[in-house]
């Protein structure tokens, strides 16, 4: 019996196939290919791309399998490689802004050297906008399919990258196309919250491939035998192999027999195939296993010791068998298992004799794998080879090129990995050229970078055991090692990292390193520890330490001309003492910012002009200054970080602004970048709130149980603004939601905790919904005391605090059964000044609310309700002022009160008829609310009306309609089906 060769027809995929093409039709955007193992993801990847090649550039990248930690940037590196190959370095050099390929030379040598080994994150954002804009200008001269395989296998960096393409991509007709193995996919795999998060991006599809169906299964064994199959075969095919076509065609041999001989086991049943190829195929594969996924040719060679023409020869049979397939200069194992499956099956001493002859050619002639390749092979060789000493150097060295390559995530894995290693060496000092305390360190910065803030923080607290700074428990040790400037990083590190995590100790840590940095001679290590606290503890109610860090900071760095040091420390000082009534200091700011030419210090502050802005109310200009720093952070490239947290700032005027539709996109695109837990708080609250406002309460009830997640992790006091705003939401959701009692559940928290950072401009919007929930209770006397005193004792600082102010003074007489016009009025005026017609909308409600409680009629009427009083006909004009600006914003719920009121009013307007028989618009409401058994009372309160007035009308309505009493009224009234009976709404009028 001879093996099978490929079905050339793909079976059972035309859904998959037409996801595909539907893709690429509607690019821009994304599909996700996940499947079992050898359902046929390559296969069908591969039809899609034959059919697509004439109308599409396909780039194809593979992640590959080196131990657990993978290859930094490997699908990008081969993209990059054969778009070279294409076009030349000077063709990708005219794709990338300014000709600049430098950045691309973290991917590939071809494009030179980095400009520096110590790459930065924004470094590292700055390559993610260059391939954004790569791909971007490709496809300006054609579709362009990005496919990248086997992303179970891709590492931190990969996954990075991938995230930013998918979710950043333009107009352009870029389609990427992303395949995964579905059972590689445990519980904790790193790639599962990465699928989750995009498949809620727009414009991204996901698809699982499914197992062939019976009927597929037959038309596959069709195909491969090349004529129909033996009665029977189809079915005991179907048992056995379970709809996996890779299953199929190794279970099937070309004589029309099922080889019910193979083993049951899934290894050996991958391993038929290649026990069938002759001995010497066999061994020269089982070396091959060894190199991963896919290997060179040359490499293969010298470890095999065979010279070209021989290996050439070895090889065909399993060429031929489909076992391997060419690959550009090397071979792939057809599917991944086979390879898993070939490795697996050597004995012990041959599983570290093979990898040691891969660790030593390597050693000999580096040039036998890709640059950038070398030194995390060599460490994924030497540890299988069970040689600490030299895994241990090429792990080292493998984290300074994952490091020169912004791989955080790898270097950290890298680092581990020295540190794992590091018992096993006794000179492992001497090795790598540095103690156990640099690596910890360096690991914890790379674990910082990477977002690995938990691992961070154990290995920055191992480290300050080691220099004797602390013991296991935690506590200050003995003397120990005592280079201040040193354990003073690794405390500001930590701080830092804590603060990330919302863990206690951040400030404890922070103030433990300037103690350790003495004040005389000045330092700019100290400015910086200083003004890092000083950033840090004004989220604490401390905020007298938080004014003396940041004032000696900025000293230390006047003393030391230090232009960066004094930005760093004005910036922390602006934040501290930020008052919306001036923004002199803002100038001062800038000025010094620019200076330093850092584009960190200029891109902080546009976070902190516009925060400002918005907080004084100036909406129009923060949504400016927002997006162009927006702008500037895509110009440096960091776009996805910084850029997002701008989002917040830009989306928040939109709000104030009633540019609603503007800010839910600003929103949704910023969450779609899967931001930081201190970004992600105001985007969802911001949503949330529109989502409220414009009546969808289910969209804020799940935006509020995300915030409300995220702030069960932070510190109460962590950030006001992410604090007291999660509270404003969940009191307006509540009070919405007709839960007052829940609402004031939210307030209190914020009556319980004055003095907080920047109290007063989120504090006055939970305490103006607290005075609401008390004017609905109507009986909340004592918390309706304490939210007045804690109102009392707030300042009201810059025009947007004010108009909250009046607002609340407003709500709080309502509360107490006072509906004052003036105030609602002059709130209503100040929200208008400053641009904000929602608020507005509201104040203009309430005033005319208030006005028509005090009667609709002037002394001398007569009760005809012909004769208007003029405070009625401005209330009526107020409120259609107010219809048009909620119907103008979407705002559902207090159009519908509006409206309401404004109905109730039955102001006549030119175009409106008379209503019917014969009587007043007044009377016809009256007999509306007298057909549903209301009594004069009822009719008082509903109109906002004295019972006498009601009581004239009634009297008139039964003269005109010539009846005795109020229920023959009511009966006529239902008679001439003037009123629907359940909705309470005008039938139409009957002559």
């Amino acid at each position: 019996m001879s093996p099978r060769v490929m079905s050339p027809v793909l079976v059972g995929r035309s859904a998959e196939l037409r996801e595909l093409e539907d893709g690429l039709a509607a690019a821009p955007g994304a599909v996700l290919v996940g499947g079992d193992a050898g359902l046929g993801k390559t296969r069908l990847i591969r039809e899609f791309t034959e059919r697509v090649g004439g109308r599409a550039r396909v780039l194809t990248g593979g992640c590959l399998e080196l131990g657990s930690d993978g290859l930094p940037f490997a699908p990008f590196t081969t993209v990059l490689r054969c778009l070279v190959r294409d076009v030349g370095i000077d063709g990708v050099a005219e794709l990338v802004p300014r000709g600049d390929t430098g950045g691309l030379a973290r991917l590939l040598p071809e494009f030179g050297e980095p400009e520096s080994d110590a790459a930065s994150g924004e470094e590292r954002a700055r390559l993610f906008e260059v391939m954004l804009t790569l791909l971007e200008r490709l496809a300006e001269r054609g579709p362009v399919v990005l496919v990248v395989e086997d992303a179970h296998w891709a590492d931190r960096s990969t996954r990075d990258l991938l995230a930013f393409l998918i979710r950043n991509l333009g107009t352009a007709p870029v389609l990427i196309v992303v395949t995964y193995r579905s059972d590689e996919l445990h519980r904790t795999h790193p790639l599962r919250p990465l699928l989750a998060g995009l498949e809620r991006v727009e414009r991204v599809r996901r698809t699982e491939i499914a197992p062939l169906s019976r009927t597929d299964i037959g038309a596959l064994v069709t195909e491969l035998l090349g004529q129909p199959p033996p009665s029977g075969l189809v079915e005991r095919i179907a048992a056995r192999s379970e709809g996996n076509p890779l299953f199929v065609e190794a279970l099937l041999d070309d004589d029309g027999t099922l080889a019910s001989e193979l083993p049951e086991s899934l290894r050996d049943l991958l391993l038929a195939g290649v026990q069938r190829l002759p001995e010497e195929t066999q061994d020269v594969l089982r070396d091959a296993s060894g190199g991963g996924t896919r290997i060179e040719h040359a490499l293969l060679a010298v470890v095999t010791g065979l010279g070209d023409a021989a290996l050439t020869r070895v090889l065909r049979p399993a060429v031929a068998a489909n076992v391997l397939v060419v690959d550009g200069d090397g071979y792939a194992f057809r599917h991944a298992l086979i390879r898993e499956a070939v490795h697996d099956d050597l004995l012990p001493g041959e599983y570290t004799r093979l990898h040691r002859r891969y660790a030593e050619a390597l050693e000999n002639d580096p040039g036998l794998v890709p640059s950038g390749r070398l030194w995390v092979e060599l460490s994924y060789h030497w540890k299988a080879a069970h040689d600490s000493t030299w895994a241990l150097v090429a792990s080292w060295r493998a984290a300074a090129d994952a490091r020169k390559a912004v791989a955080y995530a790898e270097c950290l894995a890298m680092l581990s990995r020295v540190l794992e290693l590091w018992d096993q060496v006794p000179d492992a000092a001497e090795r790598i050229g540095a103690d156990q305390v640099t690596v910890l360190e360096k690991a914890a910065a790379a674990a910082d970078e990477a977002g690995e803030f938990d691992r961070g923080i154990k290995l920055v607290t191992a480290a300050l055991r080691e220099v004797g700074y602390e013991d296991r428990s935690g506590d200050r040790a003995g003397d120990g090692e005592r280079d201040p400037a040193r354990v003073a990083m690794m405390l500001v590190l930590r701080g830092r990292m804590r603060y990330q995590m919302a863990r206690p100790g951040f400030v404890e840590d922070l103030r433990a390193a300037v103690s350790m940095l003495p004040a005389d001679p000045p330092t700019a290590l100290r400015a910086r520890a200083l003004s890092t606290l000083g950033n840090y503890v004004r989220l604490t109610p401390d905020i007298e330490e938080a004014h003396r860090a940041a004032a000696e900071s900025l000293t230390i760095a006047r003393k030391l001309t230090d232009p960066l040091a004094e930005a760093e420390a004005l910036i922390t000082r602006f934040c501290v003492e930020i008052d919306y009534a001036d923004d002199s200091h803002l100038s001062e700011v800038e000025k010094t910012a620019e200076s330093t030419g850092d584009h960190r210090v200029m891109l902080r502050c546009h976070v902190i002009r516009s925060h400002f802005l918005e907080g004084a109310g100036r909406h129009e200009e923060a949504v400016a200054v927002a997006g162009r720093g927006i702008e500037l952070s895509r110009e440096y490239g960091v776009a996805r970080t910084q850029g997002t947290f701008l989002s917040i700032n830009q989306a928040e005027p939109l709000v104030s602004l009633g540019r609603w539709d503007e800010a839910v996109a600003v929103l949704n695109h910023a969450m779609e970048q899967d931001p930081a837990v201190t970004t992600r708080t105001s985007l969802l609250v911001l949503s949330g709130w529109v989502a409220m406002s414009r009546g969808d309460l289910a969209t804020a009830r799940e935006r509020l149980a995300v915030a409300g997640e995220i702030m069960n992790l932070k510190m109460k006091w962590l950030k006001t603004q992410d604090y007291f705003s999660t509270l404003w939401l969940e009191a307006c959701l509540a009070l919405a939601e007709g839960r007052p009692e829940a609402a004031l559940d939210a307030v209190r928290p914020v009556l319980d905790n004055p003095g907080l950072p920047d109290d007063a401009r989120y504090s006055w919007p939970v305490l103006v919904a607290g005075a609401t929930v008390c004017a609905e209770l109507r009986d909340a006397g004592d918390d309706l005391r304490r939210i007045e005193e804690r109102a009392a004792r707030l300042d009201a600082d810059g025009p947007l605090q004010q108009a909250h102010r009046l607002t609340f003074r407003a709500e709080a007489s309502r509360a107490r059964g006072v509906l004052d016009v003036a105030a609602w009025t002059e709130a209503a005026a100040a929200w208008e000044a400053l641009g904000n017609p929602y608020n507005r909308a509201r104040a203009l409600f309430h005033a005319a609310e208030a006005a028509l409680a005090g009667g609709d009629l002037d002394p001398g009427d007569d009760g005809s309700g012909d004769h208007r009083a003029d405070g009625h006909q401005v209330a009526a004009d107020w409120l259609r002022t107010a219809a048009e600006l909620a119907d103008g914003l979407g705002a559902v719920p207090l159009g519908e009160r509006v409206a309401d009121l404004l109905r109730r009013t039955r102001t006549p307007r030119a175009s409106e008829s008379s209503a019917p028989l014969g009587l007043t618009p007044r009377e016809y409401e009256v007999l509306r609310l007298v057909a549903e058994g209301r009594s004069n009372r009822d009719i008082a309160d509903a109109l906002f009306i004295s019972v006498k007035t009601a009581s004239v009308h009634v009297s008139n309505i039964l003269g005109k309609l010539d009846v005795a009493s109020r229920g023959e009224a009511a009966a006529t009234a239902h008679r001439l089906a003037l009123f629907t009976a359940h909705t309470g709404q005008d039938a139409a009028p009957v002559s």
